[in-house]
Parts: C-alpha cells; sequence; structure tokens
C-alpha cells in the first residue's frame, strides 16, 4: 500500500443525466462506438511531444504541479505567496502516474466530461471547481485564484491528458473499480493487522510515511503519511471508506493493477477503516456538503443525514441497509 491520500468520482453527471433522460433505441444504435474509451487499453500522450510554446510551458508546468504539488504549492515552498497547499502531498498521491494509471482515479478524459452535476454542491461545477475542491480536501489547503498560472496549468495539463476523448464519451477506467462489499461493518482492529503485515513497511508504522529529505525543504515524500497533521483532511474523497477501499484494493501496494489486486476486498475494506479512524485536519464545514441528502453517499459520515442512521454506520457500513433505506425514501418522493 504504497500511495494514499485523496481524489476524482467523475462520471456520476452522466449516469444521473441517462437515468432522468434515457436515450431513445434509435439513438443508442446511432451512437458511434468512438464515444467508448478504454483506458486500460489507452495510450497517454508523451510529454516529450510537447511544443516550448506558451501553452507547452502551461502543460509542462501542470505535469510538474502535479508530480510535485509539494515542491510548488507546499507549506515549505520558499515563497509564502504560493503556499496553497496546506500538506506535503502530491496530486499523484491519489491521480497515480501523473494521473494516467486506470482506475487510480485518472485524469485521462476528465476535461472531456466538465462542467458536469456534482452531488455534493448539488449543482453544476467547472474543472477548475473541481481542481479547488482538491486542493481543499485532499491538499488540506486553500483555493487556486481562478486566475492564477497555477490554474491554467492544471487545466491545461487535464486537457492535454484528454487528447483524442470525444466529449461525453463513456470511459472505462475512470474514477476507480469498487469492491464486492464484505456486507458486513468494517473492523477497523483487522484493518490494523491488515496494516502491519502490507502497509507498514513503506507508510511506516506510525503511519507518517518516509520524506525524500528533510522536514523543510519541500521535498515531499517517498512514501506519503496516511494520517496525522500532513495528510489529508477528514473533507477528502480519501475519508470515505468504500471509495478509499476501491482505491487500495485496485492500486495497492504501489505497482499493483485492477487486474491483479494484492489485498482481497475484505482486507482493502478493514485497513481502510483503521486508516481513517486515525487523527487527521478536520475540515469545516462538511455538514454543508451533500444539500441534496438524498443523493448523499452511503459512506459520506457526517451527519445530517436523510436516513436515520448513524454516523458511525455511514462511516464503517454495512451500508445495504442504508441504500435500501434511501431508495425508500427516494421513491416516495417521485
Amino acid at each position: 500500500m504504497k500511495s494514499i491520500n485523496a481524489l476524482v468520482g467523475a462520471l456520476a453527471a452522466l449516469a444521473i443525466g441517462t437515468a432522468i433522460h434515457p436515450p431513445s433505441r434509435a439513438a443508442q444504435a446511432a451512437e458511434p462506438q468512438s464515444q467508448a474509451v478504454d483506458l486500460t487499453k489507452w495510450t497517454p500522450p508523451d510529454l516529450a511531444t510537447v511544443k516550448d510554446d506558451d501553452l507547452g510551458k502551461l502543460i509542462k508546468y501542470g505535469y510538474a504541479l502535479t508530480t510535485e504539488t509539494y515542491k510548488h504549492l507546499g507549506p515549505e515552498v520558499a515563497d509564502p505567496a504560493k503556499r496553497y497547499s496546506g500538506n506535503n502531498l502530491a496530486c499523484q498521491s491519489c491521480h497515480l502516474n501523473a494521473g494516467t494509471q486506470p482506475y487510480a482515479m485518472p485524469w485521462t478524459g476528465v476535461h472531456a466530461v466538465f462542467p458536469m452535476y456534482r452531488a455534493r454542491e448539488d449543482g453544476i461545477s467547472t474543472i477548475e471547481e473541481r481542481v479547488n475542491g482538491c486542493m481543499q480536501r485532499s491538499m488540506n489547503g486553500k483555493a487556486l485564484p481562478l486566475d492564477s498560472t497555477e490554474m491554467k496549468a492544471f487545466v491545461a495539463y487535464m486537457k492535454w491528458l484528454s487528447t483524442g476523448i470525444p466529449v461525453g464519451a463513456k470511459i472505462e477506467g475512470a474514477g476507480t473499480k469498487a469492491i464486492k462489499e464484505p456486507g458486513r461493518a468494517a473492523n477497523p482492529d483487522r484493518g490494523r493487522q491488515v496494516y502491519a503485515e502490507v502497509c507498514a513497511a513503506c507508510h511506516q508504522p506510525d503511519g507518517q510515511g518516509v520524506r525524500k529529505g528533510q522536514v523543510g525543504d519541500a521535498g515531499g515524500y517517498q512514501f506519503p503519511p496516511l494520517w496525522g497533521p500532513d495528510s489529508y483532511n477528514d473533507g477528502a474523497g480519501m475519508y470515505r471508506g468504500l471509495t478509499a477501499a476501491a482505491f487500495v484494493h485496485n492500486n495497492m501496494p504501489l505497482g499493483t493493477t485492477h487486474e491483479a489486486p494484492v489485498l482481497s476486498d475484505e482486507d482493502a475494506y478493514d485497513v481502510i477503516a483503521f486508516v481513517n479512524s486515525q487523527p487527521r485536519p478536520h475540515k469545516e464545514g462538511v455538514e454543508k456538503d451533500f444539500p441534496n441528502r438524498l443523493r448523499k453517499p452511503v459512506d459520506m459520515p457526517f451527519p445530517p443525514f436523510a436516513d436515520g442512521f448513524s454516523a458511525e454506520q455511514h462511516k464503517y457500513g454495512p451500508y445495504d441497509p442504508i441504500r435500501a433505506k434511501l431508495k425508500e425514501l427516494q421513491q416516495a418522493t417521485q
């Protein structure tokens, strides 16, 4: 388990839109096959082919911000005005291989699906707003100005990664791949054992990771901390049990792929319960997330809830009873 920190469940809006306005059979039949993109067979563009013009410089800077966020935006950088991130993680701590790895919350194709509906805000969000969501949650920092070079670089890099992917494409390999839920509450004590056996070698027994250099050098981590003051806050996507369990099942330890997972579904389910039971920064205002409570994810552990279940069950499960209640409530409003 070698890299984890928070972020992009990007295609929910497409699923919601399809459910509300399903295409006719004729429209489905006429839909070109090019609308389906399989990232497991997709070759990302080569950074070496990027020109050294103004756009190319933005793309390359976006790549640098993604792979070495701590060096450019972290809390230890020399220029205080650039300290937008509140921790020394990198974006690719979660968006692996510079945002190109399938089922590791890739950025490939993301530019093609924004603007999009997002349940967290219960509204249409831009890609810039999505970037700032990560800055404030996974990076435990503050929002980038929309007109900043850094924001333009992030967006330019994401757009470049999406080269050749049509707007509205169905993207296989986006987000991450759901686990088969055990049908019980996650067990943090069992997760502690899994952590000791599989994860501690890299992330360390105390969960504080391994730095590349020294504290204060803006050098970031070889293996990032999974809890404590320099990790993601509790408003991040990685604080959600099912989201994080799916990520580690498909991607951890580092080098693992979705085709050959190392951790079982149950191991991933429990180890994340242990990791997220440890102390970490708190994000103010999480109770305002998902204002439409009927669309609040079952593993979002902060009240208020529409379903009557406890915050503990929303954090650790089991989740099927929550889903059943939400379905009942949704049907009652139709």
